[in-house]
């Protein structure tokens, strides 16, 4: 990238006049997530030398997985810096049971927003020095302003974002956010302490040769998920497909935004239903990757449009490259 340096807080000021009716709320709620992430990739690169940092907490989060103390960081310092802006009437995360209001303080009372997060995507990967992320997703509010926040306000469909991003912590920090008119990526510059536009306008390339999943798993995917990976694995005279899986979605989703590819998270013995999350992590992803000229489906149509029944429900997902979706749903 030439010419002069742009950061995320002033190139969220510049697109503010695109969303009129925000008065500024949703520039100032972009920005606190931004922040929180500063404070996440400091900790994260003390992993390893910290005890306090690395490791299990002991405990067990919602979906019944081990909770990490870096997943605990992360998640708090997420909520306190959402809380703290007075943007936002509330709060959901994977890690919490339910969802948070900050209704107890007046000023909330004018807060027209919820966010809804995976605080430190691919956790598993942490005590090993892998990529991780954080995932996050922005809605207006449906009940009413001045009072406290409802379930209501969480449970709508990924179409009803007006905001969706994500954070990667691994070799360079970087935050890719869409507010519905495409998708920019800026990366942290750590001797300013500043995420520097990086990425404008990113498109993802229709059609590619590289595909992501767990296929330890493939005895138990579906006959046309095989087909489509058999597909890829067959050279037919031409180089075969290659296989890039770190486990850690925001890795994966990252490459495939800006290479090429599609990630799959199929139905499989243990989670016919899918297990990744609709509403941390799928919807955002998918919000992102239609902006980026890709798609994502779960099998039987729009990720994003799925109605959500419960905070911590589950989907299949295929996303990425428009071209490889439409292939794998070929069947």
């Amino acid at each position: 990238m030439s010419g002069r340096i742009i950061t995320l807080d002033e190139f969220i000021f510049e697109k503010q006049k695109d969303f009129p009716y925000a008065s500024g709320e949703l520039s100032g709620l972009l920005r606190d997530i931004g922040v929180a992430a500063k404070i996440v990739n400091r900790d994260l690169g003390k992993a390893g030398l910290v005890d306090h940092i690395i490791g299990q907490t002991g405990t067990t989060n919602i979906q019944g997985e081990e909770v990490k103390k870096l997943d605990e960081f992360a998640n708090n310092i997420l909520i306190e810096c959402l809380k703290t802006s007075g943007e936002c009437c509330g709060v959901a995360s994977e890690e919490e049971d339910t969802f948070i209001s900050f209704h107890e303080s007046q000023r909330y009372s004018n807060a027209k927003y919820v966010v809804l997060f995976d605080p430190l995507d691919g956790s598993s990967n942490i005590d090993v020095g892998a990529p991780v992320g954080t995932i996050f997703s922005i809605y207006k509010r449906v009940s009413p302003i001045g009072g406290a926040c409802t379930i209501e306000d969480f449970l709508q469909p990924g179409t009803a974002q007006v905001a969706a991003g994500y954070v990667m912590y691994g070799s360079s920090t970087m935050l890719f956010y869409t507010t519905g008119a495409g998708v920019n990526g800026f990366t942290l510059d750590r001797s300013i302490g500043e995420f520097c536009l990086s990425h404008p306008d990113v498109k993802t390339p229709v059609m590619a040769k590289t595909y992501s999943c767990n296929q330890g798993n493939y005895a138990t995917f579906s006959p046309s998920v095989k087909t489509f990976i058999d597909y890829c694995q067959s050279s037919d005279g031409k180089k075969p497909f290659s296989l890039r899986y770190i486990g850690s979605m925001v890795a994966d989703f990252h490459r495939n935004l800006i290479k090429g590819g599609i990630f799959m998270y199929p139905g499989t013995a243990s989670a016919p239903k899918g297990k990744l999350r609709l509403m941390y992590e799928c919807n955002p992803l998918a919000f992102l990757q239609e902006q980026a000229g890709g798609k994502a489906d779960w099998g039987g149509g729009r990720i994003m449009e799925i109605v959500p029944t419960e905070l911590h429900q589950r989907t299949i997902v295929y996303i990425g490259s428009a071209g490889l979706v439409e292939k794998l749903m070929e069947g």
